[in-house]
């Protein structure tokens, strides 16, 4: 045990006892277990000595004899002048008007204020600062792993670039083997070109050798030499070589394609230090923190999947077509699309609040803040857009050349999430609450693309990133470092996910709108498969976007009409 937290236990003075001390006899100075106070108390000669709880007791302490008066005991302290005295020096003319006191009694409160600290020291400060080295230790294991990931993205990145690198080359080379073939082709006709006229050459000169003996004379004079006349040399062109001109790049250019790592510019959160209580004994929670402990804890414990799945109410957006995506705001008010850019906000009655028209279509491009705004996608322009509670519309956040389909608010700290895509590519970025660009998430540890086409998204109580890809036909879910956990791809036929959100028990509700499936599943949040939730025979068709209520609803939106089917599906 530490010396700096070591309790020490007191054994009960009597003789042959072996209890622990609990109190103690100010005027005996002894300690005393409860069994030896009551006879302690039961005894004549000691019935009417001061026993208290040992934290109040009054030591025993070392007499000093007054140095005015040798004959009396200085057991009386001057507040004023802060000396100990004896009962007769209190009666001198310098200590006139002097408060004094007991010294066992200053010593009492001395001692008190030491065992209040002590009990301070023990139950609230050790602890919480303990408790705040094991976070840090767990937050560099946390920076441990995420770093292990970065890294290995990085190396997968390289061997991606290093790939295309080796496959550019290949190119290359391989173009340069066709010039190489075509020019060489060219100077073996050429060659063929010059063998010929050699021989026709050859011929000619044999031919005119024949003409010149004595015996031919008369063959020489018959023969038409101007049939013989020697043909101009063939003329050709000397092949252009070509030129390789070198590539102009620098560390800078390939670092860029490469990647960045950077940290976030944003301010970091402070540790929570809890308050310490003013009891000595144990901290406790406020009510108001307990009552809402109570009421989360209680939820969570009463609530579980129910048997069976019933049917709450319905209501009608208008406005829109279909229901593709649900935002839900305050006070019973919520927002909703449809695939031709139709945004309304509506209350559960059916009335219209007010209706915009965006570039959205059938994904989930719109979500409601901590605020209470409306913040959605606008992919043509590249931007998102904010609603505010007056209705005004204002440019919250520019993405550059991505295209933003998807979008969605965290309950947890305020972070925004966007799904996004760019020639081929797609990535998750995160924002903070004032549109901070803070994270992207894009490829796993093995560099592979994690995204096709992140048409849904959502967060779950674990702070796991939930994405409905279409394109892949897979539930694509990451940490909240963005490492990849699992990917869901149904159970065994084709597997159409849209709608996605997460309920207070951490489970995982999608929809699978392949045209012969028309099927809610519903996940725990570690991807295992739990059952289908919603299906065919319960009247659902074409499930597209789906949201769970305060009150622990299903809200479900489909494909063939504007009418949104409110379930219960906990107990």
């Amino acid at each position: 045990m530490e010396a700096s937290t070591a309790q020490y236990v007191l054994e009960c003075s009597t003789e042959d006892c072996e209890n622990n001390c609990q109190f103690y006899c100010n005027h005996c100075h002894r300690p005393l277990c409860e069994q030896c106070r009551d006879e302690h108390q039961k005894n004549p000669d000691t019935k009417n000595h001061e026993v208290v709880p040992f934290l109040q007791h009054k030591r025993h302490l070392p007499v000093d004899k007054c140095k005015l008066h040798p004959t009396r005991n200085a057991d009386i302290l001057c507040n004023e002048c802060n000396i100990p005295l004896c009962s007769k020096c209190t009666t001198m003319e310098e200590h006139f008007g002097h408060k004094f006191v007991d010294m066992e009694d200053t010593d009492a409160e001395k001692l008190a204020f030491c065992l209040e600290e002590i009990s301070k020291i023990q139950e609230y400060f050790l602890p919480t600062s303990k408790g705040l080295k094991t976070e840090t230790d767990e937050d560099g294991k946390e920076v441990k792993k995420t770093m292990d990931g970065i890294r290995n993205s990085i190396k997968a990145e390289a061997k991606s670039l290093k790939d295309l690198v080796d496959k550019v080359t290949s190119d290359k080379l391989e173009q340069a083997n066709t010039i190489e073939k075509s020019l060489l082709k060219v100077l073996k006709q050429q060659e063929k070109t010059y063998d010929d006229y050699n021989k026709y050459l050859e011929k000619l000169l044999k031919e005119f050798h024949d003409y010149l003996p004595l015996s031919n004379f008369k063959v020489l004079l018959s023969a038409k030499l101007e049939n013989s006349k020697i043909q101009f040399i063939p003329e050709t062109t000397k092949p252009v070589p070509p030129v390789f001109t070198a590539g102009q790049f620098t560390y800078d250019d390939v670092s860029k394609l490469h990647g960045n790592i950077g940290v976030p510019n944003i301010k970091p959160d402070k540790r929570k230090i809890k308050p310490m209580a003013t009891s000595l004994t144990q901290l406790k929670p406020t009510e108001k923190e307990m009552k809402q402990d109570r009421e989360k804890s209680d939820v969570k414990q009463t609530l579980s999947l129910s048997a069976s799945v019933t049917k709450v109410r319905e209501y009608t957006v208008p406005g829109v077509d279909r229901v593709y995506h649900i935002s839900l705001g305050k006070s019973g008010r919520l927002w909703a699309s449809d695939e031709y850019g139709n945004l309304v906000h509506t209350d559960l009655q059916g009335d219209q609040l007010q209706k915009i028209r965006t570039s959205g279509t059938d994904e989930g491009y719109h979500t409601v803040t901590q605020d209470g705004d409306l913040i959605y996608t606008d992919r043509k322009n590249k931007v998102i857009n904010r609603i505010q509670q007056d209705n005004t519309v204002t440019e919250f956040i520019k993405t550059g050349n991505w295209k933003p389909i998807s979008i969605h608010s965290s309950h947890i700290n305020g972070d925004i999430l966007v799904g996004m895509v760019k020639g081929g590519e797609a990535k998750v970025t995160r924002y903070n609450k004032a549109g901070e660009e803070i994270q992207n998430i894009q490829r796993d540890n093995k560099g592979q693309a994690l995204y096709n086409d992140p048409h849904y998204i959502t967060e779950n109580i674990n702070g796991d990133i939930c994405t409905s890809d279409y394109s892949k036909h897979a539930v694509v879910v990451v940490n909240k470092s963005g490492q990849h956990r699992f990917s869901y791809t149904g159970q065994g036929s084709m597997f159409v996910p849209y709608g996605i959100c997460t309920d207070l028990l951490g489970h995982i509700i999608v929809c699978d709108s392949f045209h012969m499936n028309n099927k809610v599943h519903i996940l725990n949040q570690d991807g295992h498969f739990l059952s289908l939730l919603l299906t065919p025979q319960q009247g659902i068709n074409n499930p597209c976007c789906l949201c769970v209520d305060d009150e622990n609803n299903l809200h479900v939106g489909q494909y063939n009409t504007n009418t949104v089917t409110v379930y219960k599906y906990l107990q």
